[in-house]
């Protein structure tokens, strides 16, 4: 089997959320048991660390990886979506795994499949993808695994691991057709993953409803809890070329690689879980903190978080694609005084009208376009819904197109935003690659 083959097979022979949505959903972790132990349980293996949360997680996954791997821990590294390449999910030290070992495992998948081991349901895209990582991560003998969960915890495949801490980087609202209509249910969810004993670190603690959530789990568990959002984590920060400086935290002046005013956030939860890996034995030094932070994108391969893709025009492109993550998109994009040409699309199964109302109004031209999967909304009913909230624009069929026409249409102090979801993220800088742009 080719590698091409295999990702075919996996895109379309097995039920992909990123796809298709809610008839890829399969909570519960009786299949992902089943499965992983066909594979000889390879999660026993390794030490991990698990990371849930609306938003932030994709940044604290990937910070903590690279503190680690600067520490010396060959470190494997479980995410989701990808961007650009399925291989993007799985990494050790930053490298993405290999086709032959993608096409190999999928080989071995099959061969379960036909000779009838697999009993049951069969497992979902990201059930089976999850089992191929944790192989993975045993036979590259990586020493911890980073892990992100897909979607919630506590019905959420990974959950199969006993981590070394949990982390819930904060609570809004996401996937409520999966996870509650209610903040409250939607933290009992992510809470899910706090195991008996184990250490968790809550970044923002929410309202008192929420924490409260948090916290009868945690004692439930006799698990000790942390919420960052308590703590002064740093004295102060200064936003400088692209960064950010952190002043006088618990492992001296941290430069952050990351930019964004949702990383204040992210960076207190990510300080906050390496004091406690600390206290837990974990061993790195202030070094290896500072330049974990400092070089997270180049030593992980994190890409789309605030990220500029060109300076003429200044473009950004950022994969925040629900009302918590635009809360601050729309901050950072108020800063600039030229206009917004805004290239958006969105999933259809979002709470798209929500976002809309706080999107920019002034100064403000709106390319409308549809990402390039069956869950992507239409760009004409996009633009359709955004016109009843003020939002005027054109439709484009592509993401290329409406990128095109808004780098066409900018003029000097403007300002070109790509995003509203993953997906259209995803084909921008797909495009841009294979125009040789990025």
């Amino acid at each position: 089997m080719t590698y091409k083959e295999a990702t075919e097979f996996l895109y379309t022979q097995i039920p992909m959320f990123q796809r298709v949505g809610a008839s890829a959903y399969k909570p519960g972790l009786e299949t992902s048991v089943r499965l992983e132990g066909l594979f000889g349980n390879p999660h026993e293996r390794f030490l991990s660390i698990h990371v849930a949360g609306t938003n932030g997680k994709g940044s604290t996954a990937h910070t903590l990886a690279a503190v680690l791997q600067c520490a010396g821990y060959k470190t494997g590294l479980y995410t989701s979506p990808h961007l650009v390449d399925f291989r993007e999910r799985i990494r050790v030290n930053g490298e993405m795994i290999g086709e032959s070992y993608v096409s190999g495992f999928v080989g071995r998948y099959k061969e379960l499949l036909s000779s009838g081991k697999i009993q049951g349901q069969l497992p979902s895209f990201f059930e089976l993808t999850m089992v191929m990582a944790f192989e993975y991560f045993a036979a590259s003998n990586v020493d911890v695994a980073i892990v992100e969960t897909g979607l919630g915890g506590r019905l959420d495949s990974t959950n199969i691991i006993t981590p070394e801490l949990s982390v819930i980087t904060n609570i809004s609202y996401d996937h409520m057709q999966f996870l509650g209509d209610t903040l409250e249910k939607i933290a009992a969810e992510k809470a899910g993953i706090i195991k008996p004993g184990v250490p968790v670190v809550v970044g923002e603690s929410g309202t008192e409803s929420v924490r409260a959530v948090f916290e009868k789990k945690a004692d439930e568990e006799k698990a000790p809890l942390v919420f960052a959002s308590d703590r002064r984590c740093y004295d102060s920060y200064v936003e400088t070329d692209g960064m950010i400086v952190y002043n006088n935290t618990p492992f001296g002046r941290l430069t952050g690689e990351l930019s964004g005013s949702c990383q204040l956030l992210n960076a207190a939860t990510i300080i906050t879980a390496l004091e406690v890996l600390r206290k837990k034995g974990i061993k790195f030094s202030d070094a290896d903190v500072q330049c974990g932070f400092a070089n997270v994108c180049s030593l992980t391969g994190l890409a789309g978080r605030w990220m500029k893709v060109s300076d003429n025009p200044l473009t950004i492109c950022d994969t925040g694609h629900n009302i918590g993550g635009w809360q601050y998109i729309a901050g950072q994009l108020s800063r600039f005084k030229g206009m917004r040409r805004m290239v958006v699309g969105f999933v259809s199964d979002k709470d798209v009208s929500n976002i809309l109302r706080i999107m920019p109004h002034d100064r403000a031209d709106y390319y409308f376009t549809q990402a390039s999967i069956p869950r992507a909304m239409k760009a004409g009913e996009l633009a359709a819904m955004a016109c009843e909230h003020g939002l005027s624009g054109k439709v484009y069929s592509t993401v290329a197109d409406a990128y095109d026409a808004a780098s066409a249409d900018s003029m000097p102090g403007d300002v070109v935003f790509v995003g509203g979801s993953t997906f259209v993220v995803a084909d921008f800088l797909s495009d841009l690659k294979n125009r040789n742009l990025l």
